[in-house]
């Protein structure tokens, strides 16, 4: 998810969609972006000033792969669950420092990253082996 160094804020739109993480004692409902195009997954949620618990970005990587991200020009500290295929959380990178070029990848294949505000997984108790239901994703 590397983009240009220094680069302006460009007028990308995405498309939103509604997510559930079904954790273990409760269920939690998102407002996600999509970031399905390679310019739209290169943006991601650079730039922006504030993101609400509610509210995420789902990268979509079409097919399962090695996924490296980073926190270039992002300016609100984020955290970074890598779901596989069947939608199951593999990974979480909490708290990712805003502005940091330190690559953050999966450990395993995975069809998308959800981005949600930093702190957000730890409160709500979100996991690893947690689900996420969405359309992206198939039953197990």
């Amino acid at each position: 998810l590397f983009a240009a160094a220094g680069a302006a804020p460009a007028s990308i739109s995405f498309e939103e969609s509604l997510l559930t993480i079904a954790a273990a004692d409760d269920r939690f409902e998102f407002q996600v972006e999509m970031a399905v195009s390679p310019a739209q997954r290169s943006q991601g949620l650079m730039f922006r000033e504030s993101l609400e618990e509610d509210r995420g970005m789902l990268f979509d990587f079409g097919q399962p792969q090695q996924a490296t991200m980073w926190m270039r020009n992002t300016y609100v500290p984020l955290d970074m669950l890598f779901i596989d295929e069947h939608g199951r959380i593999t990974q979480i990178a909490a708290d990712a420092q805003p502005l940091s070029d330190a690559v953050i990848a999966s450990r395993d294949q995975v069809r998308a990253v959800l981005e949600l505000r930093g702190g957000v997984s730890a409160k709500l108790g979100i996991k690893p082996g947690d689900r996420v239901i969405h359309p992206l994703f198939t039953e197990p």
